[in-house]
């Protein structure tokens, strides 16, 4: 009993408050994200659409982000992150309504357009927020912490979806709406703004060069591309994986249960990551962690049953487990302080691009290649990834120790950070 109360001082104590109201808003938010986990089910059996039709609208969904988290990111850096946050999850919800009673073509790809417009736009300023309250020595336990949140509600809201959805599938709109404006209330009465100087009109003047910078950050680039390639294997879960399922006789409800593992396992064992990981090299850990997500993928081709399908669901879990905290805290450390925004904002325009092109080419390949080949692809497409994180991973560990250096340099001597620890500086 001791040693648990010990680990869970160890994992949750010390944070700032600013911190639990974020992650206390990421839970409700995610408890009622219902929409994104059955919009290709909602769109195919209940819209009648097409699964190229289909992939297109959630790819809109994913253009719309583009866009969203590239001005997050910017707004973040130059408006603040608090009001970024606040007006991107108003929009959201009421996009997220706007969607749900769309019921043409035109009408339900415009809805998804503009929801991943605003939805997406508060990432990069929540991602800054985080790394501005919460101090580099504790980001590992916090990204996890964060994680471990999104999918205590991701496994909630997958079962409770597939039940809200035989009843009605306004519902499942109607609930997601809720609960973004929800977190919206926690933000705007219990988190202030976290970017240093506030809303003065130096702090809303933009750092020169900072697309420059970006674009010729190659190291930071280089990563971003990875994490894209990534992202492509592991957002089938949301489009083709209900579709094969549904193909294979399977209910709604039954994907809804089988993907509800994916949070379940993350609930169970994502607390346990960090010191699991702590110490070991992150470039090894993200190559093993898309192999172990190409590979749960790639057996997808030979699945016919629930349980098979829940045991591929079981094995990319664990390479997502693996690659969420090590690609949090490096991103973290591969951003200047003052370009913090709009580094997420790039980050993230990955998942966007990602979102955008993975239903559509996995509803091509699926459609004239077949599915055996679409999840093989995601199995070849894992083990690239990971040579090329073993390739490139001593360039990224290069950078972030000199803009660690660089950090401390320019900081006020009250406000430079203490010495790393070893499993830090060893990370």
């Amino acid at each position: 009993m001791r040693t648990m109360r010990s680990w869970f001082r160890d994992t949750t104590g010390g944070l700032p408050a600013t911190f639990w109201y974020l992650w206390s808003g990421t839970l409700i938010n995610r408890l009622g994200s219902f929409v994104l986990v059955f919009l290709a089910i909602y769109l195919t059996q209940e819209r009648g659409f097409s699964a190229s039709q289909a992939g297109l609208v959630i790819g809109l969904w994913g253009v719309g982000g583009a866009v969203g988290t590239t001005a997050g990111g910017t707004l973040a850096d130059r408006w603040g992150r608090r009001p970024t946050l606040l007006t991107a999850h108003v929009g959201a919800a009421a996009m997220m309504l706007a969607l749900g009673l769309a019921r043409d073509l035109w009408a339900v790809a415009l809805g998804a357009l503009l929801l991943g417009m605003f939805a997406e736009a508060a990432r990069p300023a929540f991602g800054a927020m985080m790394i501005d309250v919460v101090p580099a020595r504790d980001r590992l336990r916090a990204f996890s912490l964060n994680y471990w949140a999104i999918n205590l509600g991701f496994a909630c809201a997958a079962v409770l979806a597939g039940l809200a959805a035989q009843a009605d599938y306004l519902l499942l709109f109607v609930v997601d709406a809720g609960t973004m404006l929800i977190t919206a209330l926690i933000i705007f009465a219990r988190v202030p703004e976290t970017r240093r100087g506030g809303y003065t009109v130096a702090a809303t003047t933009a750092p020169r060069g900072a697309l420059r910078t970006i674009l010729t950050d190659r190291v930071f680039l280089g990563f971003v591309a990875l994490n894209l390639f990534a992202a492509m294997v592991f957002l089938q879960h949301i489009s083709m994986l209900p579709i094969a399922m549904g193909d294979s006789g399977l209910s709604p409800a039954t994907y809804g249960s089988v993907i509800a593992l994916n949070g379940l396992l993350i609930v169970v064992g994502q607390l346990f990551v960090p010191r699991l990981i702590r110490g070991r090299n992150r470039s090894h850990v993200l190559a093993l962690a898309a192999v172990v997500m190409g590979v749960g993928f790639g057996l997808t081709a030979f699945a016919g049953s629930a349980w098979f399908y829940g045991l591929t669901v079981l094995i990319w879990t664990l390479g997502e487990m693996l690659n969420s905290p090590s690609n949090s805290t490096l991103i973290a450390e591969l951003s200047p302080a003052e370009l913090r925004g709009r580094y997420q904002g790039v980050f993230g325009l990955s998942w966007q691009i990602a979102g955008a092109s993975a239903p559509i080419l996995g509803g091509l390949v699926r459609e004239h290649v077949g599915n055996a080949a679409l999840w093989f692809g995601c199995a070849v497409i894992g083990v690239l990834t990971a040579v090329a994180h073993l390739a490139s991973g001593p360039a990224r560990e290069r950078r972030a120790v000199a803009l660690r250096h660089a950090a401390d340099a320019s900081a006020p001597v009250g406000d430079r950070p203490a010495a790393p620890q070893p499993a830090e500086a060893a990370a």
